[in-house]
């Protein structure tokens, strides 16, 4: 892999972490609740809501949430590690999709 394809690499993660705490503090400060996979943010009566907040905030509540479970020994660091794993991938591939649409929106506006 070429030091280009890195940097876009490593582009994108940046781009979707940015994205995904920028709308992880929005929702906190809106709801005045730590960002959670539980209500307010995530529940079966919002369904599309709840989609959406976790589509654009998912790596944070999954972070907060590990987090949260590892402090109280719920789980071991084995598995902190691999929610700390799947929530960056998780930002990348929300960076992908930010990159996409930008790109899709630079081209229709040029």
């Amino acid at each position: 892999m070429t030091a280009p394809e890195l940097i876009a690499l490593a582009f994108a993660l940046l781009c979707g972490l940015t994205i995904c705490g920028l709308a992880g503090s929005v929702l906190e400060l809106a709801w005045g609740a730590r960002l959670t996979f539980a209500d307010p943010f995530v529940s079966p009566r919002h369904l599309l809501r709840s989609v959406a907040v976790t589509m654009l905030a998912g790596p944070f509540m999954l972070a907060n949430d590990a987090l949260t479970a590892r402090r109280e020994h719920r789980i071991s660091q084995l598995a902190l590690l691999s929610c700390a794993c799947s929530a960056c991938v998780w930002a990348f591939a929300a960076g992908i999709v930010v990159l996409d649409l930008a790109s899709r929106a630079a081209g229709l506006l040029g």
